[in-house]
């Protein structure tokens, strides 16, 4: 079943035309039309769609999660996508329209539904991070002194994984690699937190 599908399928179990729901995202029913038809992989409108349809984004695109948009905390077993530090670093941008080829991974512990995952790159984070290691990171989470957080440096075309250091007025990005150059690198409004690591694990 793909997104088209589903939208039809959730359309008629509401009991609305492709009309009144081209009326309610304001929208032609004609998109409509070639959105249930699968001719439109990544609509514009999908969170609209969503809402419309009292589902979420996610269970349209992916059939994932609870139909009925109840809540707007996954709860622990959903499924994240696993995307590049490259889309990390614009993920405020893309968070409602992840790729079609996402990977997904299930989640074990309480976050918000716009968390994602990313693998740990090279050995800036070692001994405590490898390389290849899933990180979960929670945008909505509350970052501190220690946390551990994906970044944006303003100069950067890809986020980075680094601890956060608060010392008084002062913001560091530290690697934990005692041997790595530049093991702290200050931020004072040339960088964006993404969000907060709330989970680890290995992909086998």
């Amino acid at each position: 079943m793909n997104l088209g599908t589903r939208v039809k399928k959730r359309r008629n179990e509401l009991g609305l035309t492709q009309s009144q729901l081209a009326e309610a995202i304001s929208t032609s029913q004609q998109t409509v039309q070639s959105i249930e038809a699968g001719l439109v992989e990544n609509p514009r409108k999908l969170k609209e769609i969503a809402e419309a349809l009292q589902t979420t984004p996610e269970f349209l695109r992916f059939g994932i999660g609870e139909m009925d948009n109840a809540t707007v905390v996954a709860s622990a077993g959903n499924y994240l996508p696993l995307i590049s530090m490259v889309q990390a670093g614009v993920w405020t941008e893309i968070q409602e329209l992840p790729p079609l080829d996402v990977e997904l991974y299930p989640c074990p512990i309480k976050c918000s539904q716009h968390s994602f995952i990313v693998k740990v790159e090279g050995e800036s984070m070692l001994p405590r991070f490898e390389e290849g290691d899933l990180i979960y990171v929670d945008p909505e989470a509350q970052v501190e002194n220690g946390s551990y957080v994906v970044a944006r440096l303003d100069d950067e075309n890809q986020a980075t994984f680094k601890q956060l250091i608060i010392d008084g007025n002062k913001k560091y990005l530290k690697a934990l690699n005692p041997d790595w150059p530049n093991k702290f690198v200050e931020i004072n409004g040339n960088c964006t937190i993404v969000g907060k690591v709330v989970f680890t694990g290995k992909a086998l």
